[in-house]
């Protein structure tokens, strides 16, 4: 992209006057320049380029899967504010005599991780200039070549359709300096990472939306189809090699299903690590920082089922995609197979009962990914009320598969994006997949109309008769 090295006060002046330019755009002419950068990164030719440079550049996940996420966020992003209103009137409530105008927020700066570099950027900035803003991508260090490709493809883009270049633009060089920097600088932050960038964010000062560590966990009910429970999940958990925070990193599995859940997972390519393997496995997968505490291995980090069992020292089938380990629900707060792994690992948990089940799902849970994510597979009702009623998750799926089904997609309701909001458990402002609605300033232009008081008798009902009787035994 023709962008040289500018330093965070010149992306940020640039930024506002190129949002100043499109802050009077009509809704067809801002939906029009949303298509036109969704294009460039939908085009074949594009996101091909964009899936290898990433791989390249940060050894991890895999090209076809890449250009397979690319194609689901950015159509899915597109279909989800192909008719929504962002410019405007958005609601007139005439029995309330409240019309509400949508405004921009100005200038986002949008930080994006190294396990989905141009994607991220893809879906965000459609997000984000739905509503007349403008962004700035900081990239992180070990994928800055491959956001700035994808910001190059979007400026051209933009400058297809006649809108300002910098509406778009990327971080050069970047530095914790120039992200803090640029944190305190923009009108809005969008921190889509780990928990340290996150953290940044919020202690900003600036007003953020971050997104809080995932560590899907999928309950099988004693109802489930088996097939199609395995069919999803191994899908989800070998996509990109597991770069998803949405992946999956545990089952339980009711014991008269485990049998067979274990043989339809194999049969679709995972091997079961048993015995002496297990504890090799985990030495490969976790070491100790310099500081004394256990870490994940960063060789790990989005690699390849064989590459991780080989590095291991594991002798595993050439067609293996996922590795099953088997875990213990009395160690589930000191085993790191537990825990979120960013790998196609997948820890199994038995239980006898449903209640035994979603007791070990919220103690996974609430032990690593608090609010995010959870899922289970089964057709019985009242097990999917009990989940809704009981899990500190923002999102539950049903029959489904977590990495692609949290952050929407084309067979379930769920807005799509790929920064999931984890509420206030998970340390957040929202518990929402964050989509344009939330780059929207809203002004409430309220009417007059006659008082519509209540009565004291309509809110308090047999309190004042309480307070009658005190009054009448006072007197």
């Amino acid at each position: 992209m023709e962008q040289h090295e500018t330093t965070i006060e010149q992306l940020v002046t640039a930024a506002r006057a190129a949002q100043e330019k499109v802050a009077d755009y009509t809704q067809s002419q801002i939906d029009a320049v949303c298509v036109a950068i969704g294009w460039a990164m939908y085009h074949d030719k594009n996101i091909r380029m964009l899936a290898e440079q990433a791989v390249a550049e940060t050894g991890m996940g895999n090209v076809g899967d890449k250009i397979t996420k690319h194609k689901n966020k950015v159509l899915g992003v597109l279909k989800d504010i192909k008719h929504a209103r962002s410019v405007g009137i958005i609601e007139r409530d005439e029995a309330k005599k409240i019309t509400r105008y949508a405004k921009p927020v100005g200038v986002v700066g949008a930080l994006t991780p190294v396990t989905n570099p141009t994607a991220t950027p893809a879906s965000n900035a459609i997000t984000i200039l739905k509503g007349r803003n403008a962004v700035i991508f900081a990239p992180h260090p070990k994928a800055e070549q491959s956001t700035t490709l994808a910001v190059g493809f979007m400026r051209a883009a933009l400058r297809k359709v006649g809108a300002p270049e910098d509406l778009i633009q990327v971080v050069t060089a970047p530095s914790i300096p120039k992200t803090q920097a640029l944190l305190k600088a923009v009108d809005v932050i969008l921190a889509t990472g780990g928990s340290a960038m996150v953290k940044a964010a919020y202690s900003s000062g600036t007003p953020a939306y971050g997104v809080g560590p995932g560590n899907a966990v999928q309950l099988i009910a004693e109802d489930a189809e088996i097939e199609d429970a395995a069919e999803k999940i191994m899908m989800s958990k070998r996509f990109d090699y597991a770069t998803s925070c949405s992946s999956e990193n545990a089952l339980v599995i009711h014991e008269s299903v485990y049998d067979a859940m274990m043989q339809a997972m194999v049969s679709r390519g995972a091997y079961r690590v048993q015995g002496d393997e297990r504890a090799q496995l985990k030495a490969h997968m976790w070491v100790t920082h310099p500081k004394g505490h256990r870490v994940l291995n960063s060789a790990i980090i989005a690699q390849s089922a064989q590459k991780i069992a080989a590095d291991a020292g594991l002798d595993v089938p050439a067609d293996t995609d996922v590795l099953l380990v088997e875990g213990d629900a009395d160690t589930i707060e000191t085993d790191p197979f537990s825990e979120e792994k960013i790998a196609p690992v997948l820890t199994l948990y038995r239980c006898a009962s449903f209640s035994e089940g979603a007791s070990l799902l919220e103690r996974l849970t609430n032990h690593s990914g608090t609010g995010h994510s959870c899922g289970i597979h089964t057709f019985n009702t009242s097990y999917i009320d009990d989940l809704g009623k009981r899990m500190k998750t923002s999102r539950i799926m049903v029959n489904q598969p977590q990495a692609a089904g949290n952050g929407g997609a084309f067979f379930n309701g769920m807005p799509s994006t790929v920064s999931l909001g984890c509420g206030s458990w998970g340390g957040n402002i929202t518990s929402e997949n964050i989509h344009y609605k939330h780059f929207l300033n809203i002004t409430w232009v309220s009417e007059w109309f006659p008082p519509q008081k209540p009565s004291e008798r309509e809110i308090f009902g047999h309190w004042l008769d309480e307070t009658e009787d005190a009054s009448n035994e006072t007197a």
